[in-house]
C-alpha cells in the first residue's frame, strides 16, 4: 500500500483537487478526514461536494454530527465526530451510511471506534508552519478499491 502526498497553497486549490476526484466516487466509498482543527476538512468537503454537483452550503456538522446533502450525482454525508471522543459514534449507526448509496466524508475518524470501516482512503490534514494557507495532505488508502482510487489521482 503506498501513499499519495499532495501540498495545496491556497483554499481554492484544495477544493478543486476535491472537485477534481469526485467523478472517481461511487457509492459506499468512505474518507476518512484526520487533522487539527482549521487544517481544510471542511473545505475538502466543500469542494468534493461541487463536484458531485450538490449546490446546497455545506457546513462543518459540529453540532448535528451527520449532515445529508441529496440533490447531486450521489448522496454526500458529512460527519463531524469531533463531539464524540468520549465515545458514542458505535450507537449512531454509520455502518448503514457507509454501506449505502452514497459517499461519506468523516472528520475526526479517530472517534469511530468499531464503528471504522474495514475499508477506506484516510486523508491526513497538515497545516504549513510557514504559511497559514498551504496545507500538506497525505493520502492513505485501505483496501484495493481505495488503491485503485489512489491510482487515478496520481
Amino acid at each position: 500500500m503506498t501513499s499519495l502526498t499532495k501540498d495545496f497553497t491556497s483554499e481554492a486549490a484544495l477544493q478543486a483537487f476535491a472537485a477534481s476526484l469526485s467523478p472517481h466516487l461511487r457509492a459506499g466509498d468512505v474518507l476518512l478526514l484526520d487533522g487539527d482543527l482549521g487544517a481544510g476538512k471542511t473545505s475538502f468537503t466543500k469542494g468534493l461536494a461541487k463536484g458531485l454537483g450538490i449546490t446546497d452550503y455545506v457546513k462543518s456538522p459540529t453540532f448535528t454530527i451527520i449532515r445529508e446533502y441529496r440533490h447531486g450525482r450521489l448522496p454526500l454525508y458529512h460527519m463531524d465526530l469531533y463531539r464524540l471522543e468520549d465515545g458514542g459514534a458505535e450507537d449512531l449507526g454509520l455502518e448503514e451510511y457507509f454501506e449505502g448509496d452514497g459517499v461519506s466524508v468523516v472528520e475526526w475518524p479517530d472517534f469511530l471506534g468499531a464503528s471504522e470501516p474495514e475499508t477506506d482512503l484516510l486523508v491526513h490534514f497538515q497545516k504549513d508552519e510557514q504559511s497559514d494557507t498551504t496545507r500538506h495532505l497525505e493520502f492513505v488508502p485501505q483496501g484495493k478499491r481505495y488503491e485503485s482510487l489512489l491510482q487515478s489521482l496520481k
